[in-house]
């Protein structure tokens, strides 16, 4: 049988779609793992053969199939051999529009109709297969948010609710959940990650404490808008946990609150800097509402609890959070400029000054302090009008 190779999958759906393609994933038919090493290529693949290209290192696997054997995403066997066809091969894959393959002369092989659904904006489902993958229903809503003018099918909506159903869902890891659920909401549009899996019912599963009503929806968007890092969008999404009426709560329900996130944050298994600004931003969302009534002292000891003066990028990254979800983000702009001027009292000349070594900390407060003080009352000077000076006789 001779050799062909393929490229496939998201390569031939983007460059359809005019999107820039970044990767490009490929499968070798009628080839044995022995003759891809024969020709220079580098075995790297663990459950089943794919090589490394010699020269430009992407990603070349051997046509295979694959059969269910046990619940969750790691219950397969996989069969990969020379009589495996492109056919047998494209079938495993998940929607149509990533069944294509283009040949080595251009010719895109389109069995399950995928160019169809492209033109019709729509997630489709390549066989009942798609049931046995419980990741599928996460990366149909990762593409969701990267394609938002794409719908998913009637069909696979109804397959992934029964898939939810039989309890696949709750068979992901929690490392795969945050992988699938991070790259989403790096997405252009993560509110269509969200209403994805609500609608077929997994987010109950994955995430049961996040009601993604219209405001969360519009302030992760706005998010994605502006380009935020994932520690920012990540604080977005989780200052939704059991937000009634920011500024009002009782600490109580605020300690609830910080409790409730923590959980999640364990369970999702989300790295430390993305559970440590969500939690913050969970903590001082109140402060932050009423910066306008704060004083210099309550400011310092803000800049204080969030660690400012050492981490002073994470206190902006948690402005940027609150003013995704405020109503009035313009209630903490004023904290930039005073964070700038508290971090600019010389801690060191202060120290150098003082006799009694234990008074270090208490005069640099101070200091701290007073450079608010004047950073605000520069502030409150730039807002008032201009009153023309009486010339006195």
């Amino acid at each position: 049988m001779t050799m062909r190779s393929y490229v496939v999958g998201g390569a031939v759906r983007d460059a359809l779609l005019g999107i820039p393609v970044k990767d490009h994933d490929h499968v070798v038919v009628g080839a044995t793992p022995e003759e891809m090493v024969k020709a220079g290529f580098r075995p790297v693949g663990k459950d089943f053969p794919v090589f490394l290209h010699p020269r430009t290192q992407e990603e070349y696997a051997l046509a295979r199939t694959e059969r269910k054997t046990a619940p969750g995403y790691h219950g397969f066997s996989f069969h990969a051999a020379p009589d495996v066809t492109l056919e047998q091969d494209l079938v495993r894959r998940d929607l149509t529009i990533n069944a294509m393959a283009q040949d080595e002369d251009g010719n895109i092989v389109d069995p399950h109709g995928g160019r169809r659904d492209l033109e019709a904006r729509l997630f489709r489902h390549v066989s009942e297969a798609f049931a046995e993958d419980p990741v599928r229903i996460l990366r149909i809503a990762r593409f969701a948010a990267r394609l938002p003018e794409f719908t998913v099918a009637e069909e696979t909506n109804a397959l992934m609710r029964q898939m939810v159903q039989a309890g696949e869902v709750d068979a992901l890891v929690p490392e795969r959940v945050w992988q699938e659920l991070a790259r989403g909401l790096m997405e252009i549009k993560p509110s269509r990650m969200l209403a994805v899996l609500r609608d077929c019912g997994a987010l109950a599963r994955i995430l049961p404490e996040l009601d993604p009503d219209a405001h969360l929806m519009q302030a992760i968007d706005a998010a994605a808008g502006h380009a935020y890092p994932l520690e920012v969008r990540f604080a977005v999404l989780m200052l939704a946990l059991g937000n009634s009426a920011p500024g009002l709560q009782a600490l109580a329900e605020v300690c609830k609150r910080l409790q409730a996130l923590a959980e999640v944050c364990k369970r999702l298994k989300a790295p430390n800097e993305c559970r440590d600004l969500a939690l913050m931003t969970a903590r001082e969302q109140g402060n932050l509402a009423g910066a306008e009534a704060l004083t210099a002292q309550d400011i310092v000891a803000l800049f204080e609890r969030c660690d400012g003066f050492r981490k002073p990028e994470r206190f902006v990254q948690m402005l940027l959070a609150f003013g995704c979800h405020a109503r009035d983000a313009a209630s903490a702009a004023h904290l930039p400029d005073a964070l700038a001027a508290a971090r600019a009292v010389n801690a060191g000349e202060i120290a150098a000054h003082q006799a009694d070594r234990s008074a270090i900390p208490q005069a640099v407060h101070l200091a701290r302090v007073e450079a608010v003080e004047q950073s605000l009352q520069q502030r409150d000077g730039a807002r008032m009008p201009f009153l023309p000076q009486v010339r006195k006789y």
